[in-house]
């Protein structure tokens, strides 16, 4: 059984990027060398590994991969801090500042 990782980077410019990938470190490693250099992120370097969850089932992760990318900010937040009570209540729409 392959694990899966699904992945949040916060980056430079502090915009978030999700993710999935079977091997963790060696995608870290790509993003830090701009291996794909017209990726989102690399011109947005450095990047910083903010979350990851794993998966024993690559379907699932890309399913929740897709989900997590149309999250709001601020739900992706409350999953970056473990806040996972208001996850239910962050809606994707425009809070007020």
């Amino acid at each position: 059984m392959q694990i899966s990782f699904v992945y949040i980077l916060k980056c430079a410019d502090n915009s978030y990027y999700t993710g999935v990938t079977s091997n963790l470190n060696q995608r870290m490693y790509q993003y830090d060398a701009a291996f794909y250099p017209d990726c989102y992120t690399a011109s947005r370097r450095p990047v910083e590994l903010v979350f990851y969850a794993e998966f024993t089932n690559i379907g699932f992760a890309i399913d929740k991969e897709k989900q997590i990318k149309k999250w709001s900010r601020a739900k992706k937040e409350a999953l970056i801090n473990g806040d996972y009570d208001a996850l239910p209540n962050l809606a994707k729409k425009k809070f007020q500042k």
